[in-house]
């Protein structure tokens, strides 16, 4: 089969259409917008290809001013996806785009104004897709493989259609909108197939990593809280215990709410749910940066420190029974207050492990209500209560 221009675009509306229909049934299945709208850049790619093939015909305004409107329409397309997928807000001044293209429309349909037609066109095509790059950038974060290779794609891409348009208008370049003819034409008919191909695939592999990512985020948090479950805790934690030392103590605080069956008793479960939030937001709040915040199951909750201390972890423990006795005074009536009793231990030496230390942590807690509730008992070197 000789690769001739119509071959090559019949090609492109192929590879088009399967790129279009399979970032379709992606979206179907997980509804990420970047996803619809990537796809509605590759159908849109679809029909302008399909169109090009009417200039043969001599259509030249559906096959070539028409045509390539959809194409820079499918670049637009293209950059929403990128901007939907790293969550950044377009400005309203790429809508330009569409007025310049109008403006195209104005042209004559003549060959001497082929040039100046390609290189408008080039230059639409290559502002979004630069743009589109620009976006991935990481900010901070490491990208996926999908994305970095998206970003590098778009790139050459952009760059392609900026020379593209810069060749367009040297003197002595032979270029046939109608009938296909000059080498800048065929060289990017054969690059934007590549192109294709490698930006669908670019796509499908950064969506696939998000949702991952996504997933594994869902297996490490609580549902009801979003703090760490205690199996993400048991996998995040040695990296922190291993760092206590007598210079900068480890610290573990496991706190239980007083009387919160009561609170599920007369004011009913979603009651309950909201006080688990409501004080899971609390230790958010109060939890320093480079800790571990879990819920271990029902009303306990488990906080893991480094580089603390006695008075340090009073301080934390006394605001959170402030605020959480404040609210649910305020929002529940009971017949024994509901308060918060916790159970905390300094270590200055790592333990032997995690479930070494929170059952010594438990023993702690224990203390706490049996002297009393609504209190802290810290266990250091000393074994003070407080």
């Amino acid at each position: 089969m000789t690769l001739d221009p119509p071959t090559i675009l019949a090609l492109t509306v192929a590879l088009a259409a399967a790129a279009a229909l399979y970032l379709l049934i992606e979206w179907r299945s997980v509804r990420e917008p970047s996803l619809l709208c990537w796809s509605a850049g590759f159908a849109t790619i679809t029909v302008g290809s399909t169109l090009a093939l009417l200039r043969i015909n001599g259509y030249l305004v559906i096959g070539i001013w028409f045509a390539n409107g959809l194409l820079v329409s499918a670049h637009f397309l293209f950059l929403l996806g990128v901007a939907r997928f790293t969550q950044v807000r377009l400005s309203p001044l790429w809508a330009l785009m569409l007025v310049v293209w109008l403006g195209m429309l104005m042209l004559p349909a003549d060959l001497p104004w082929s040039k100046a037609m390609l290189a408008v066109q080039s230059l639409l095509v290559a502002l979004p897709t630069l743009r589109a790059s620009s976006l991935l950038r990481p900010h901070g974060k490491s990208l996926s493989v999908g994305a970095v290779q998206l970003r590098y794609v778009l790139l050459i891409h952009g760059a392609f259609y900026v020379a593209k348009a810069a060749s367009a208008v040297v003197p002595g370049t032979l270029i046939d909108l109608a009938a296909f003819k000059g080498e800048i034409i065929q060289v990017s008919l054969v690059e934007g197939a590549m192109a294709i191909m490698l930006i669908a695939l670019s796509m499908t592999g950064s969506e696939r990593y998000r949702r991952e990512q996504h997933i594994a985020r869902l297996a490490a948090r609580d549902p009801l809280t979003a703090l760490y479950n205690r199996r993400a805790l048991n996998l995040r934690a040695p990296r922190l215990l291993a760092q206590a030392s007598a210079a900068q103590p480890g610290a573990l605080l496991l706190i239980d709410i007083d009387h919160f069956k009561s609170v599920n008793d007369l004011h009913g479960h979603s009651a309950g749910d909201h006080l688990l939030i409501a004080l899971s937001e609390m230790i958010r709040s109060v939890t320093p940066d480079g800790a571990l915040a879990a819920r271990l199951g029902g009303d306990e909750f488990a906080i893991l420190l480094n580089a603390t201390s006695a008075q340090g972890i009073v301080e934390l423990g006394n605001q959170l029974r402030g605020q959480f006795q404040q609210l649910a005074c305020q929002r529940f009536t009971t017949p024994q207050p509901v308060t918060l009793s916790i159970g905390a231990l300094l270590f200055d030496q790592p333990p032997a492990s995690l479930a070494a230390l929170i059952e010594q942590g438990d023993a702690t807690l224990y203390e706490s209500k049996r002297g009393g509730r609504d209190r802290i008992q810290l266990v250091s070197g000393t074994g003070a209560g407080v």
